[in-house]
């Protein structure tokens, strides 16, 4: 069952969710608008010959009020809220329409765990053929609130809590070990 704007609202003023800061413009029907922080990570294409899945990445991160995105380029940024979840809710991460109809992908894996607790980090691409800037503080994306059919084993992943954009951890996987 996805959670309308009522439900949304009641269960943070009851604590069952705690998303901060959170403005009551950002609440819309059906879903719950993230903004983007101040924190992003590029890969650092002068260190990196190519991209594996047993290997750490090297970055370049940039803390900064506006970014640049350019054209086909993918950049990590995260979001200026802080995230907890309960274990009998999941969120689906879905782009903006107006931010999608300007050429910039959103992505998340599109799955928040139940129990996941911190800042999401956010998969941006820029598919048009000239920059995007985008500014801290501008709503980017939403959440899509569901309830589980019962409580289930909180989130204890490799990105549970994060506070700054995490890069990918894919070299901790089990197939690595």
């Amino acid at each position: 069952m996805i959670l309308s704007k009522q439900s949304i609202v009641r269960a943070l003023e009851e604590g069952e969710m705690q998303i901060e800061p959170v403005e009551a413009h950002q609440i819309q029907p059906a879903s719950l608008d993230l903004r983007v922080g101040r924190h992003f990570l590029q890969v650092d294409t002068s260190q990196t010959e190519r991209l594996t899945l047993d290997s750490t990445a090297t970055y370049v991160e940039v803390e900064a009020d506006r970014m640049v995105i350019p054209p086909n380029t993918f950049v990590l940024a995260t979001t200026m809220e802080y995230v907890s979840i309960p274990n009998n809710m999941t969120a689906f991460v879905e782009g903006r329409s107006s931010i999608g109809r300007l050429g910039l992908f959103i992505q998340n894996a599109g799955w928040v765990d139940p129990g996941f607790e911190g800042r999401i980090t956010l998969e941006l691409f820029n598919a048009n053929q000239v920059p995007i800037e985008i500014e801290s503080g501008r709503r980017i994306c939403q959440l899509v609130f569901a309830k589980l059919d019962e409580a289930t084993q909180a989130y204890a992943g490799k990105y549970g809590g994060q506070t700054t954009v995490t890069a990918s951890r894919i070299e901790q996987d089990i197939e690595n070990r």
